[in-house]
């Protein structure tokens, strides 16, 4: 018996990658996040699949559900939206299975910052403008950012910052990055990306936090800072350039 954490993607169902809609159709038991996975993707577990909601259980629920199936025989699909691999709580849920002596795979999933980067038809890395992107939160009423990993460091880079679960604090958000970016840096939130509801918003950091409360985005949304999100005047990548010597290996 194995648990297969599976990434559900950004929203869309059919973001879900073709390894995660196998495994989640051959698994008895599914735990999924109801707030932020699509529903559709329900349908591909068996008819008779036990589905747990996990959205109102703590860890030790998620877990003892987990170790049940295990001690059943029953395969489990863990979906967690986005990717599994960023901001997803899997890390301490593994932690518990290794203790358990449950055996367990990741099934990666489209990540939200790639949907959004999708949403705004851009390439997130341009050649000789920006070449980093870094993913990020804000603390606030969650886990604590660990020493070095405030905005205010993370912004003397430079470099694309992505943040998750900050939107509500846009303003702050600005706040904190004008002094390093400048007022005129582009600026986006997507919300909902790849949904039907999505919704994009593009700025600078001078009237992105004013769009984000005239829309009133408050959740399930991304803020993106960075040059790149708007570069025009760049130098063409070295990958497809005539000058390259394609018999190199």
């Amino acid at each position: 018996m194995t648990v297969y954490f599976i990434g559900a993607g950004p929203g869309a169902a059919d973001l879900i990658t073709v390894r995660g809609a196998r495994t989640l159709a051959a698994c008895r038991v599914c735990l999924y996040a109801g707030s932020l996975v699509p529903r559709e993707l329900l349908a591909e577990c068996p008819p008779d699949a036990r589905l747990v909601d996990t959205a109102e259980l703590d860890l030790d629920a998620i877990t003892g559900e987990l170790v049940a199936a295990h001690a059943a025989g029953h395969d489990v699909a863990r979906l967690h939206s986005g990717d599994p691999s960023v901001f997803s709580a899997v890390a301490e849920q593994m932690r518990r299975l290794d203790a358990a002596g449950v055996d367990y795979q990741v099934v990666p999933g489209v990540p939200a910052f790639a949907a959004a980067a999708a949403a705004l038809g851009r390439e997130l890395t341009v050649p000789t403008v920006g070449q980093t992107v870094v993913l990020t939160r804000v603390a606030r009423q969650a886990t604590p950012m660990p020493d070095g990993e405030d905005l205010a460091t993370l912004g003397r880079s430079g470099a694309l910052l992505v943040l998750h679960l900050a939107v509500r604090y846009a303003d702050e958000v600005v706040a904190e990055l004008v002094p390093h970016y400048g007022s005129d840096c582009p600026a986006a939130v997507v919300a909902f990306a790849s949904r039907p509801d999505e919704l994009v918003l593009r700025g600078t950091l001078a009237d992105i936090a004013g769009q984000v409360r005239a829309a009133g985005v408050s959740r399930t949304a991304v803020i993106l800072v960075g040059r790149t999100l708007a570069a025009a005047h760049f130098r063409d990548s070295h990958l497809y350039s005539a000058e390259r010597d394609r018999h190199v290996c």
